[in-house]
């Protein structure tokens, strides 16, 4: 490859404060989402119609009504499919469009009507007649054990020698701990709009994390060619995991009205049918058996994990495997066996959720940390920096994998000096002494989230770039934006590869006939695929004209100079632009793929062993917390976090990140509980019973600072991933609300606390402590 001098770029390249390409759209209104597309001429609506049995026999099915409604063109059933009749995303088979004659959730889609109106389609949705057997419902977790419903064999990863290690440590504990779901609750909801073209093509406009996905089970729905599926997207209001596999279902029944009728459709979800249809994070609950010595130094520990995977396979494997990968967060565990069962219940279909599975693995062993800490009455955060990974000897993951470039002391020691940690403690217990009814609470907890793609081939990334006569740039890569700025931070690695302004860079649609066969927008990894292959693209265009413009020039290729705009050589000076069209009456090519695949991963999931990431990312919360104890209502007060992104690409996006990270990850901790009723319907299905954080929820004080520190990984610009990591900061709050409800009995026993800390979760843990407190003053 040709070498040239990129000396600075203009304004807006990496490391620059830029504003998110939409962001003024999004705030006046004029950023376009699906349901904001003009209503085509001939547009059908389209409602789905649900199962309100969790596990029934479908014994007749009588939908004339419905077809005879107002406004009806079609209804659709599994009938009406010409080929595959599923959208399971792993080929499982388990996931169909339409129930044929059994229901395995509340919610499942039965049939579809497409009508000319959404009233007309709505209207026509409740007259239909369904007659069903009910069968017995496995719901919980508890149930599903009892039936040994599991949706593949248990998982079992081991370091050491685990029993033994247990059995001659010092101490010993063992507790359990629930964790909740969580709704995505994306301010777009599912949404999808299709348009017939010529000979039977379609185009596909989907609120989708996985155009290809889409595309490819279209296609086998229809029993169509790929390449007769053309799936885009500009924009998601949100998607959070919600939309890597759950918009092909809805895609997909507009697309079938369209294939059947000839006619544009578009569904739009609203916001209940939405909440029951779709899957959510996965609920856990985790047994604990650890062992260590007097300073609180692990031993070793044992993890029994179960998750409440729903109906079908879904991402349940891979996302109960990253449970497994973060059951050690930041920590040495010197000797561990973690189980993990995946469980089919008769609820709807848990998904991909920012973090995938691996915030779930990480409070476990935050758990232990804190409940090792009471036990010996130690400082937390003692307790935790003596069990960082360390050097050799003490840096190797259950999972086979060594820990590089590990940030946690680093980060854990500048937090804690910065934000006062050791005095706001000392504060804390003395504020507790002295006040009965109210309790603070404070903790510090570190993240160490592995990046990459768990399953290695989605680790690959394509991206188109032309170069016009004018020296504008068009620029289009796999990945999709969803609110959290991919496309302006790839934008920007473009900008800085030809020194030009961001303004010269049109970016574009998704679009899988543009770029194909790519992979989800998802893992944390949508900046450091797309990006990387963004820039090989650029750096192919850059290299012929570093190559022409040596020639003009007769000078060597390194001696030609990219800045501020213009391309130098020698005594030669060209505008980007005026070199571009002199390349162009040259003809030289000005349009480029490119490509990238993250190099040296591999793991061999049949025993849970290899490298399954490219780097960790680092960081640290520490939070502060008023507990009420005669309601167990509970506020953030207080929150200071450092956070690692390497060499930022775009600090003002990356701090956005990481504070909607944390509050999302507090939502799910404190305030989001989903609550089936015992015959497997959701009960909160809307922002009337599911309580998503509000303005006034952000806590008061709230420092984010990037960590300044360096990256030897060989990223895009050495820069680190952003999306996932600062959810599990959030962690942070439900260990200073369990520290809080401690010292309602004198910090002598840990709480029965689980996950979400809601007012009833907080005030039953404080009411099962043993009445040994000491009398404080009211």
């Amino acid at each position: 490859m040709a070498k040239a001098k990129t000396i600075k770029n203009i304004g807006q390249g990496v490391g620059k404060d830029v504003r998110h390409d939409s962001a003024h759209k999004h705030v006046t209104g004029e950023a376009v989402y699906i349901d904001d597309m003009p209503l085509l001429p001939g547009l059908l609506h389209l409602q789905p119609g649900l199962s309100t049995h969790a596990h029934a026999n479908i014994k007749a099915l009588d939908l004339s009504a419905v077809r005879a409604a107002t406004g009806v063109v079609c209804v659709l059933t599994h009938e009406d499919i010409p080929g595959v009749n599923d959208v399971s995303p792993t080929g499982s088979g388990d996931d169909p469009i339409f129930a044929v004659d059994k229901v395995v959730y509340a919610g499942q889609a039965i049939f579809a009507v497409a009508a000319t109106s959404l009233a007309a389609a709505r209207n026509a949705a409740a007259l239909a007649k369904i007659d069903y057997e009910e069968l017995p419902a496995v719901l919980t977790i508890a149930d599903a054990k009892a039936q040994d419903a599991d949706l593949e064999p248990a998982q079992l990863m081991v370091l050491g020698a685990t029993k033994d290690a247990l059995f001659t440590a010092e101490h010993q504990l063992k507790s359990s701990l629930r964790i909740g779901g969580q709704d995505h609750f994306y301010l777009e909801s599912q949404a999808a709009q299709c348009v017939p073209g010529e000979d039977g093509d379609l185009t596909v406009y989907s609120s989708t994390q996985h155009p290809s996905e889409v595309q490819h089970l279209i296609a086998h729905m229809l029993d169509r060619d790929s390449h007769a599926v053309n799936v885009q997207i500009r924009r998601m209001g949100g998607g959070f995991g919600g939309k890597e596999t759950q918009a092909a279902l809805i895609a997909a029944m507009a697309a079938l009205a369209s294939a059947k009728t000839g006619r544009p459709a578009r569904l739009v979800l609203d916001r209940d049918d939405d909440m029951v249809m779709t899957g959510k994070r996965h609920d856990f609950e985790i047994d604990y058996k650890v062992g260590f010595d007097s300073e609180g130094r692990l031993n070793g520990v044992m993890f029994d994990m179960a998750s409440r995977c729903g109906s079908s396979m879904d991402l349940s494997a891979a996302i109960n495997d990253r449970a497994m990968f973060h059951a050690d967060n930041a920590y040495f565990l010197n000797n561990a066996q973690i189980v993990s069962r995946r469980l089919r219940t008769n609820t709807v279909s848990n998904t991909a959720f920012r973090g995938f599975g691996g915030p779930q693995g990480m409070m476990a062993i935050e758990r232990v940390m804190d409940d090792i800490a009471l036990h010996l009455g130690k400082d937390p955060l003692a307790v935790r920096r003596i069990n960082l990974y360390g050097e050799k000897g003490r840096n190797q993951t259950p999972y086979g994998q060594f820990v590089r470039g590990n940030l946690a002391p680093q980060i854990i020691d500048q937090l804690a000096k910065d934000a006062d940690y050791d005095q706001r403690r000392a504060a804390a217990r003395a504020f507790n002494a002295k006040n009965r009814y109210i309790k603070k609470g404070i903790a510090l907890t570190p993240v160490k989230f592995g990046i990459s793609f768990t399953t290695t081939f989605l680790n690959q990334a394509g991206a188109l770039v032309h170069v016009y006569a004018d020296g504008s740039v068009h620029l289009n890569h796999g990945g999709t934006e969803m609110g959290q700025g991919l496309f302006t931070k790839v934008a920007q690695v473009v900008a800085h590869e030809f020194a030009i302004d961001l303004d010269q860079i049109k970016i574009s649609a998704t679009a899988t006939d543009k770029v194909p066969n790519t992979s989800a927008t998802a893992a944390s990894a949508g900046t450091d695929l797309n990006g990387m292959a963004a820039q090989n693209a650029a750096r192919t265009i850059k290299d012929r004209l570093i190559a022409f413009a040596a020639q003009e020039a007769e000078c060597a290729q390194e001696d030609v100079i990219f800045a501020d705009g213009e391309i130098r050589a020698n005594d030669k000076k060209w505008s980007f632009a005026a070199l571009v069209k002199a390349a162009y009456l040259a003809r030289i090519s000005l349009s480029s793929t490119g490509y990238y695949a993250t190099p040296e991963i591999h793991y061999d999931r049949s025993i849970h062993d290899g490298w399954p990431f490219y780097y960790y990312a680092f960081g640290a919360a520490l939070s502060e917390v008023e507990v009420d104890t005669l309601t167990g209502e509970n506020r953030i007060v207080r929150v200071d976090i450092i956070h690692d992104v390497g060499r930022s690409l775009n600090p003002a996006l990356d701090i956005g990140q990481i504070e909607g990270g944390f509050v999302q990850g507090a939502g799910w901790l404190t305030s989001e509980e989903l609550v089936f009723d015992d015959q497997g319907v959701l009960r909160t299905h809307a922002p009337s019973t599911y309580k998503i954080p509000a303005c006034s929820d952000r806590p008061p004080v709230f420092n984010v600072s990037l960590f300044e520190g360096e990256n030897n990984v060989d990223s895009v610009h050495r820069s680190k991933a952003v999306g996932e990591p600062p959810l599990m900061l959030a962690i942070s709050v439900f260990s200073a609300i369990n520290d809080a409800v401690a010292s309602v009995a004198d910090y002598k026993h840990a709480p029965d606390l689980h996950a979400p800390a809601t007012p009833e979760s907080v005030l039953r843990a404080i009411n099962n402590l043993p009445t040994n407190q000491s009398t404080p003053k009211s």
